[in-house]
């Protein structure tokens, strides 16, 4: 639902600051969020990396459609109260649940580190694809987030004398407001995660 010429921000992992789950039981490191400055009861969307260092229920989000990466360790279990359980077991394995349901992680063997991809329904949607090594696409949303999960990747979004080269190393993520058929190129070895967010409202800032 936004309008204008696709805008690019770059946020490096080194950057990243560290805060405790809203249940105390771990680290979050935001990486995005919309309103900017939003609290955890009030945002739209919300991109974070989060480091799991033992078992333990996970927060609840209400009204909340989660997504959920594996970017290191050994992998979890993520265990639904009523019995389903998110087998997370290799690196960019991914989950999708409710934020409200209750979730119990069971660590495979040791200390996890994950990529998280909250959007509130009704106001927004979000997916999330794996690119890996060289790649390309055209990305139709209201903002991307390429999310390096792996090695080192060149990206050029755009194309011709508008085209602009990002590289980002582990951790680091590509930011591009109105991207609207936008071309996308990843040269490297690694991976990225892109996520595209669509807004099914008009945004409040």
């Amino acid at each position: 639902m936004t309008t204008g010429a696709a805008t690019t921000t770059v946020m490096r992992g080194a950057e990243l600051v560290a805060s405790p789950w809203k249940n105390g039981g771990g680290v979050t490191r935001e990486v995005a969020v919309f309103p900017e400055g939003a609290a955890l009861d009030t945002f739209v969307w919300r991109v974070s990396v989060a480091d799991v260092a033992q078992a333990g229920p996970f927060s609840r989000f209400a009204d909340i459609d989660r997504t959920l990466v594996l970017l290191s360790g050994a992998g979890m279990l993520l265990d639904e109260a009523g019995g389903a359980t998110h087998a997370l077991r290799e690196p960019l394995a991914i989950a999708r649940f409710e934020g409200e349901t209750a979730v119990d992680a069971r660590l495979v063997d040791g200390a996890t580190r994950d990529f998280n991809l909250m959007v509130r329904r009704g106001a927004a949607t979000g997916d999330v694809d794996v690119w890996r090594d060289t790649h390309r696409a055209r990305v139709d949303a209201d903002v991307v987030l390429l999310f390096c999960a792996q090695g080192e990747l060149r990206v050029t979004t755009g194309e011709g004398a508008s085209a602009t080269a990002t590289v980002l190393a582990t951790n680091d993520t590509l930011r591009v407001d109105h991207a609207r058929a936008l071309s996308c190129e990843v040269e490297g070895t690694g991976a990225l995660l892109a996520v595209s967010i669509r807004y099914t409202k008009p945004p409040r800032a």
